[in-house]
């Protein structure tokens, strides 16, 4: 884990300058379990790798990747448990410690940073990270649609907003109508040789250690996003056809009305909810299949990491990303989003495949070493 810094008003972290090298922030909210996070430790430990001087700046220093963060950066601790309240801080952060660049990720905590880097008078490039799609993170209710206009007018203020996936590139710049010679793409880091050096562990569970029937594998957090009704219903479809065994590794606020969905279909035997695992590509490699059954994504990382893993796939075509990674179904079978009835039966044709595609091999492509090289040209190191 990193060294964590308490921040308070007058604290001030040793001067770069001195050191030779560049100061580079990157602002979240904290570390909990979620791809966005996982992404900017890698993109963190990365770019100090590179002989930069890294503040990992949290709104709250929580969360489980806390232990992955490299030595090499500083976590700075701003002690708010709400990204909102964290502005003033951050504020001041900025102000003692003239950083370089700042990099932020998620859209709340996007919207802090521009904020804070006004508020600052800081005269550093602020490059801000769109992790989902706009159409849908930002459709709904009174919250999102003051977060849409708040997008649309501090977006501009940034030197320039990364975009995890084509598609989402194309709705920042069609539905928020921002300038497009400020977005450009960078594909999320895919640790591949990380991944690689975990997914022979065993995963302790007998569905997958000693297989009697094939074991279907989704991995996310337990959210209306994932949309894992529809999994549900495919799989009490695909259980009419054949055996088989379903695991979720992941957590989230719909667990239980998950569980009661389960029981309601009749498959809750053949059906195991086992919450977040810190290693999540054991159950990926060991599985027969892998499914994303979401309703958006911005570039699904753990669609990626199953990919990295060998996993036969079968995926929701939702709006960005998943067909950018499968190049329109070269790698995986898409299904439209919301429909048991395909995602069943692409299932039962994955499981019947016996010449799937070596999927370790466009995983290649995303390799970490791409991500970081982007990430540290648009921050100007």
């Amino acid at each position: 884990m990193g060294n964590t810094l308490s921040l308070s008003p007058s604290s001030r972290l040793p001067s770069a300058t001195a050191l030779q090298m560049k100061r580079v922030t990157i602002y979240l909210p904290n570390l909990d379990g979620g791809g966005a996070e996982r992404i900017m430790v890698s993109v963190a430990n990365g770019i100090a790798a590179l002989g930069h001087t890294v503040d990992l700046v949290l709104a709250s220093a929580t969360g489980t990747y806390l232990s992955e963060v490299s030595d090499t950066v500083n976590v700075v601790d701003l002690g708010k448990r709400r990204v909102l309240a964290s502005l003033p801080a951050l504020t001041r952060y900025l102000r003692s410690n003239a950083p370089d660049a700042v990099l932020s990720a998620i859209n709340h905590s996007n919207i802090v940073a521009l904020l804070a880097h006004k508020l600052a008078g800081a005269r550093c490039r602020i490059v801000v990270s769109e992790r989902n799609a706009p159409s849908r993170s930002l459709a709904g209710g009174p919250v999102a649609t003051l977060m849409r206009m708040l997008t649309s007018k501090l977006y501009p203020s940034a030197d320039a907003i990364v975009c995890v996936s084509q598609g989402v590139q194309r709705e920042m710049e069609d539905l928020l109508k921002l300038p497009p010679e400020k977005l450009t793409t960078i594909y999320n880091p895919l640790e591949i040789d990380r991944i690689a050096s975990f997914r022979d562990a065993p995963t302790d569970h007998e569905w997958l250690d000693q297989k009697t029937a094939p074991v279907i594998v989704a991995v996310g957090r337990l959210t209306e996003q994932k949309d894992y009704p529809t999994l549900l219903r495919a799989f009490a479809l695909l259980r009419q056809d054949r055996t088989a065994k379903l695991i979720v590794v992941g957590e989230g606020e719909d667990r239980t009305r998950l569980e009661t969905l389960a029981s309601e279909l009749a498959i809750a035997a053949d059906v195991e909810f086992v919450g977040f695992k810190q290693n999540p590509f054991a159950w990926m490699a060991a599985s027969d299949l892998y499914v994303l059954s979401s309703a958006w994504e911005g570039l699904p990382g753990a669609l990626l990491q199953a990919m990295a893993c060998g996993a036969r796939i079968v995926s929701t075509d939702c709006r960005t990303g998943p067909d950018e990674i499968l190049e329109n179904g070269r790698w995986g079978r898409l299904v439209p989003v919301g429909d048991p009835g395909a995602m069943a039966a692409a299932m039962n044709a994955a499981l019947d495949d016996v010449s799937s595609p070596d999927v370790r091999t466009r995983a290649e492509a995303f390799r970490p070493e791409y991500a970081i090289a982007a990430y540290a040209g648009i921050l100007g190191l």
